[in-house]
């Protein structure tokens, strides 16, 4: 005798599958649906080190390439430029990298290491040509019979200054500049000319000037959405400056964004001639995380003391 199965049974079993499908689905969504940030990717690569082949190992050569610590075009293997191989060229860029911001050097991807990349930060190199600048220069003391450096500002390739006939500067906004920047613009112009031999002030023709951009803009450095690289300026006598407008931003500490006045002390810092400092206090540090309010440190005015012989 075949089973007869009534239809409010079979009503209420496809009803059950129905809502159990579609919980099972509901789990396999992510709870925040949030866009991976620009660096993520170096996350998975935490524990690499030299003879591995791991996806993604090109797009870190990329980074290491894009802050001036690899160079494949000047490197015995330039063939593995565009692959996931972790050859002997890569593992000595993450030494470097590690050197400069003090990591133990080990060429291992390590999970400081990749924290520290991970971070938001300036898109203006670090180095270049693969040698290291970051902690190789500032000024020296003598103490109990030998040499200590003391400070670790360093100068843009070229060592480029504004001349010396150029004490006064002017700077202005593209028109699409948020009214909500000028103000910590102005403050950040005032911190560093109450610090150094230079006066600033606003024209409509001016020396200096300053936008919001996103993705590709014309200038050959790219912006890569929130979260990545925030900001960068172009060296003497080029006056330059781009924040990218995707990211967050803010007047003073607002959880989730960056201070527009601390960004814009570090990239005036770019425009001047200073490179990027070890110091993690200074304002041109690399990286600036979100709700940080930063000011000028000894570091940034001796750098730029040393870089105008004042």
């Amino acid at each position: 005798m075949a089973l007869k199965i009534s239809p409010i049974f079979s009503s209420l079993f496809l009803l059950f599958l129905l809502l159990f499908v579609s919980c099972r689905a509901k789990k396999t969504v992510s709870p925040n649906n949030k866009k991976p940030l620009p660096f993520d990717f170096l996350k998975h690569l935490e524990g690499c080190h030299k003879g591995e082949k791991t996806k993604d190992i090109h797009k870190l050569k990329k980074y290491l390439e894009k802050f001036g610590y690899l160079d494949y075009h000047h490197s015995r293997n330039k063939t593995h430029e565009n692959d996931d191989d972790f050859d002997d060229t890569l593992e000595s860029a993450v030494k470097l990298y590690q050197y400069n911001y003090h990591i133990n050097a080990t060429g291992i991807l390590d999970s400081e290491t990749v924290s520290k990349m991970t971070k938001p930060r300036c898109g203006v190199t670090d180095i270049v040509n693969g040698t290291s600048r970051m902690r190789a220069g500032g000024k020296k003391h003598r103490g109990s019979g030998s040499l200590h450096t003391v400070s670790h500002y360093t100068f843009l390739p070229g060592n480029p200054r504004w001349p010396s006939e150029s004490t006064h500067l002017t700077y202005g906004f593209l028109p699409s500049t948020p009214a909500s920047a000028m103000s910590p613009v102005s403050r950040a112009f005032e911190k560093w000319a109450s610090a150094t031999h230079f006066t600033f002030s606003q024209s409509q023709n001016p020396n200096l000037v300053i936008g919001f951009h996103t993705g590709d803009h014309g200038d050959g450095s790219n912006f890569d959405g929130p979260g990545g690289i925030l900001a960068h300026a172009f060296p003497p006598t080029d006056g330059r400056f781009h924040y990218d407008a995707d990211e967050s931003w803010s007047v003073g500490q607002v959880p989730g964004a960056f201070d527009l006045e601390t960004v814009a002390l570090h990239e005036i810092g770019h425009l001047l001639g200073l490179g990027h400092s070890s110091v993690q206090d200074a304002i041109m540090f690399s990286g600036i995380p979100p709700e940080t309010i930063k000011n000028l440190h000894a570091d940034d005015i001796q750098g730029i003391k040393a870089l105008y012989n004042v």
